[in-house]
């Protein structure tokens, strides 16, 4: 089979397809032929060398697929079943720890950018029912941290508000499962293009950042100055200070991501005063993944798809990516 595999010590120059054994499913493994596959902030900053890996690694967390062959005592998966991957294979529910963190795709584990992969029933869920490979690959880093984000932690409302930044693959999921909760979302970029595609997909109101560097403030007049309920956080050091000015008092932030950085200040004179609560979110577990896929299929939420590459044009890929011109996921297809 082919793979694309990441050369000690990293960067996208250093992304080969190379030749694979197939390996077959031994007791409580699955093997599935992977389809797609979609990139996450993750899976760049591994394939760059950030997150160090060992050489001739697998890369990517994401992947969907069907099922060719089952192992002994399989029972959840049958051949011809549509599946996708768990971005932590040990994480099946309750608290994180770090025992569940372990064995993620692509970073601790072998990847799903490979025609074949064989592992336990525990690396897959069901995909939902009637997505595309494409679709169902989109799901299992940033559709579930979102789902975390705001319907597991901030348990989210009909009526709330929430705030959601930027136009990449988390955040669009969170707009999309706020709508779809029955909320009203204020939706953040630079680009006018791109704050015209956010309310076609349901963003109540649009700021753009570029414009207003004081979004935090014109986040809270637009709720008539009470302030929102919830935000998903993607930027870190940079934007946390303007999405604690944005939240009611006592409302929720979801740290998900540290596009601007991993250290900064933060105003925490405001934070105490408003009562708020952050928590830091990695994703989720197998159970939320699969609460996920019940909510997706009921609402029939539809992924957004930027474009999609070749299994041997990751590299290309990662430099869409890089450039943030996208609007949604970027997938591969093989």
């Amino acid at each position: 089979m082919k793979a694309a595999i990441l050369q000690a010590p990293g960067g996208l120059d250093r992304i080969q397809v190379a030749e694979r054994d197939v390996v077959d499913p031994g007791e409580g493994e699955i093997q599935v032929r992977v389809r797609a596959s979609s990139l996450n902030y993750h899976d760049y900053a591994v394939a760059n060398g950030t997150i160090p890996t060992e050489d001739g690694r697998v890369l990517m967390s994401d992947g969907a697929g069907d099922v060719v062959a089952v192992g002994a005592s399989v029972e959840a998966f049958a051949v011809g079943d549509r599946v996708m991957s768990t971005f932590f294979p040990n994480w099946e529910d309750g608290p994180i720890s770090l025992a569940k963190r372990d064995g993620t795709p692509g970073d601790r584990g072998e990847g799903m950018a490979a025609e074949y992969v064989t592992a336990p029933v525990s690396s897959f869920t069901h995909a939902p029912r009637g997505y595309s490979f494409a679709q169902a690959a989109t799901l299992p880093c940033a559709a579930l941290t979102a789902w975390r984000a705001l319907m597991v932690e901030a348990r989210i409302k009909p009526g709330d508000t929430v705030l959601v930044l930027g136009t990449g693959g988390v955040s669009l999921f969170a707009l999309q499962f706020a709508k779809a909760a029955g909320a009203r979302v204020i939706a953040t970029s630079s680009s006018a293009a791109k704050l015209e595609r956010l309310r076609e997909l349901g963003a109540d109101e649009v700021i753009n950042y570029a414009e207003q560097p004081k979004w935090g403030k014109v986040a809270k007049q637009l709720t008539g100055g009470r302030g929102v309920d919830a935000v998903v956080e993607i930027g870190g050091p940079a934007t946390l200070g303007q999405s604690i000015a944005a939240c009611r008092m006592g409302g929720h932030i979801s740290l998900i991501g540290v596009l601007t950085g991993v250290k900064g200040e933060v105003p925490t004179a405001q934070f105490f005063y408003s009562n708020l609560t952050m928590k830091g979110i990695t994703v989720g577990s197998r159970s939320e993944q699969h609460d996920m896929v019940r909510a997706l299929e009921a609402n029939g939420i539809e992924p957004v798809i930027d474009t999609t590459f070749g299994l041997d044009e990751l590299a290309q890929a990662f430099r869409h990516q890089e450039a943030q011109k996208h609007f949604g996921k970027i997938c591969l297809e093989f």
